[in-house]
């Protein structure tokens, strides 16, 4: 008997293969096989249940697979464990008509899970199916209705989107912030004492002398005269301990916040890489936020452990997950902890470096500073007040869990140690006794400016968005990659996001007339959509509440602003110009159109000086809709489009001056938040 046994990507084909070898035909589904029409809502109320279309490259891959299926006895769907996995799964069960087959899972691509998952089949989880459709189906709803009205408003194709709005918003107010912000000079002092490798140093403890209502110290003059004070006494010594535990193996958001800060990798690099890593059986599944290894996993870790003479604590570290959090596998770890190296590039190895030293450095011990605190009054007062100096050492005496993990640059703001724990690293306060009298060598003023909060880099956007639970951790990569390409926001060569005019002009036109940019709403939102997913709440009330809202709410949308268009003016009417992206790159289009016609190229950002010319119709015919074809030149060279564009957006590829044939466009994860998947009853 032959199983076809049914996974998502063409990567994982050559190695389940090996595992499974004779009897087993494996297939790869390339992902999604249908999804929502391209030129039309594609559902409605009262029953919100989606009309599906098969993908140009689904439907190439859906003849193939039928073809499988008629020739094996048995089916086992093998998407991935996810959401989105179990969408696909169902769409595959339906499109091809099957009444015989099973649904299995596993977590690494390796032969215990994968034959384990195929000795434990079970059914498709609907409740999951119907948390990912309703994702898709609400971001559908949100960019049908809103995105039409903000272009007509503002002349020119805009998108706005359920979580991509919020996520530019971040971007525009922290901008904002940054453009409002007023820095403050303040001071303190700083006392050296000794000379040489034996100096150490204190630090005035300004606390005392700030005024009330404010939170900085800002008298120069004050700080000057405690900066010259030479005699001191001691009025406490402490020597202490203090404790570093490390932080928990990866899950999908930080593994790309970790990856950005140690290793330049942004988030859809990171998630790209680490798929490349499960397909290879490297590492477990790369889309979870559960913070916690498995039972499985850390058998396995502390077995090798026991046997590279690495401690581990006992029993389990283990941390809480958010409220959030979908916990169906475990943390992203290494599938054999004795492989030191693992990947087929350079950033492969590197991130399964990071992956791995994180999820063992997550169950050793503590590290373990000495800890020394003194505190010093001058002998005579400065403003009324006595001042008061404090100085602290610090040492490591116990590496622990940082014996395995220093190694790594991660200055992520999750892997710092907090200032007061660093601070004295490198202070060696010596042994004093309580009332001992000291004389400083030296004595200088710090100055200090209050710094505005910095512009985000994509992991810190990350951050900020799973923080204020704005989507999900396997959706951010996406999101990132859909607000830069359509230049709502930039990132400069220093890896900061700003705004772009036109981002900023969306979210001006929804905050305060639409809920969903609204941030606290936007959580209230996927809360709910999570529990869809856990079968506590229903499919149609969940879409139906928050389209009525929607519905309630588009009368309010106003004009589109986009600041600096205006000093554009079309050669032809006078009206501004704006800046288009087109199927070929941009252009410039006039905003009074239809009324006006006219367009100009785009130089460097600004309209160019002659029109575009309009292409003359050929004698070939479109094979969508049979209007003529038109060749046209975009970046990439010559290709045909229709001429009855944008009512059709047919292309093909340019073969020696006649069109060629059409190529298949895939969709994938990235391009689909959700596939929408039949409702309910």
């Amino acid at each position: 008997m032959t199983t076809l046994v049914i996974v998502e990507s063409p990567g994982k084909l050559k190695k389940i293969r090996a595992i499974l070898g004779d009897g087993y035909r494996v297939e790869a589904s390339v992902g999604h096989v249908r999804d929502l029409p391209r030129k039309e809502m594609g559902v409605a109320p009262p029953d919100y249940r989606p009309h599906y279309e098969k993908t140009e490259r689904g439907a190439d891959v859906l003849q193939k697979l039928k073809a499988s299926v008629s020739a094996c006895e048995r089916v086992v769907l093998a998407t991935d464990p996810d959401r989105e996995g179990e969408a696909i799964a169902w769409h595959l069960a339906d499109a091809l008509n099957l009444k015989n087959y099973q649904r299995v899972t596993f977590n690494a691509i390796e032969a215990g899970p994968v034959r384990d998952g195929l000795q434990h089949p079970r059914q498709i989880d609907m409740a999951l199916v119907h948390a990912q459709e309703a994702r898709r189906v609400l971001d559908r709803l949100v960019g049908y209705t809103v995105s039409p009205l903000l272009s007509r408003s503002a002349g020119q194709p805009l998108s706005a989107g359920r979580v991509q709005s919020p996520a530019v918003r971040l971007i525009v107010e922290r901008e904002r912030a940054i453009a409002a912000f007023k820095s403050t000079q303040h001071y303190t002092a700083m006392l050296t004492f000794g000379t040489g490798e034996k100096a150490w140093t204190a630090t005035w403890d300004t606390k005392p002398y700030i005024k009330e209502g404010e939170r900085y110290f800002t008298d120069l003059a004050m700080a000057t005269e405690v900066a010259a004070l030479r005699d001191v006494t001691v009025t406490n010594f402490e020597d202490g301990q203090s404790r570093s535990a490390p932080h928990s193996p990866f899950t999908t958001s930080s593994l790309q916040k970790a990856a950005q800060a140690a290793l330049t990798f942004k988030p859809k690099q990171t998630m790209d890489l680490a798929q490349k890593l499960y397909e290879q059986g490297a590492i477990t599944y790369h889309r979870t936020d559960n913070p916690n290894l498995g039972e499985d996993g850390h058998a396995m870790l502390a077995a090798w452990a026991k046997t590279a003479g690495i401690p581990l604590v006992d029993p389990q570290r283990r941390w809480k997950a958010k409220d959030s959090a979908q916990e169906a596998h475990e943390a992203i770890r290494p599938t054999h902890f004795d492989a030191e190296k693992a990947g087929e590039t350079d950033e492969e190895r590197r991130l399964y470096n990071l992956i791995r030293t994180r999820a063992i450095a997550s169950q050793m011990p503590d590290a373990v500073y000495a800890v020394r605190t003194v505190t010093m009054n001058a002998t005579q007062p400065v403003g009324g007040q006595v001042p008061r100096f404090i100085a602290r050492g610090r040492k490591l005496i116990e590496p622990g869990w940082r014996s395995m993990y220093l190694d790594i640059q991660d200055k992520s703001a999750e892997e710092k140690i907090d200032d007061e724990a660093e601070s004295g690293a490198d202070n060696p306060v010596p042994v004093l006794k309580v009332g001992a009298r000291g004389k400083a060598v030296d004595g200088d003023v710090v100055s200090k400016t209050t710094k505005p909060p910095p512009r985000f880099r994509q992991a810190s956007l990350v951050e900020e968005m799973e923080r204020l639970g704005i989507g999900r951790p396997s959706t951010y990569a996406a999101i990132l990659t859909n607000i830069l390409g359509r230049d709502y926001i930039v990132e400069d060569k220093k890896g900061f996001l700003k705004p772009c005019p036109t981002g900023a002009a969306i979210v001006d036109a929804l905050v305060g007339k639409c809920r969903f940019i609204d941030l606290d709403y936007t959580r209230v939102l996927e809360d709910q959509l999570d529990a869809v997913a856990h079968g506590k709440a229903e499919y149609v009330p969940t879409i139906r509440d928050a389209h009525q809202h929607l519905q309630g709410e588009i009368g309010n949308i106003g004009g589109v602003h986009i600041e600096g268009v205006e000093q554009y003016p079309c050669p032809h009417c006078g009206s501004a110009m704006r800046r288009i992206k087109g199927k070929t790159g941009y252009f410039w289009g006039c905003s009074n159109y239809p009324e006006c016609k006219m367009t100009l190229p785009d130089v460097d950002g600004k309209p160019g000086s002659k029109p575009v010319t309009k292409a003359k119709p050929s004698e070939f015919a479109c094979p969508d809709c049979g209007r003529a074809l038109v060749k046209r030149s975009g970046r990439n060279g010559a290709f045909w489009g229709c001429s009855g564009y944008p009512e059709c957006s047919t292309t093909l590829p340019d073969a020696d001056g006649k069109p060629g044939t059409r190529s298949g466009r895939g969709h994938s994860h990235a391009n689909h938040g959700a596939s929408g998947v039949a409702a309910p009853a």
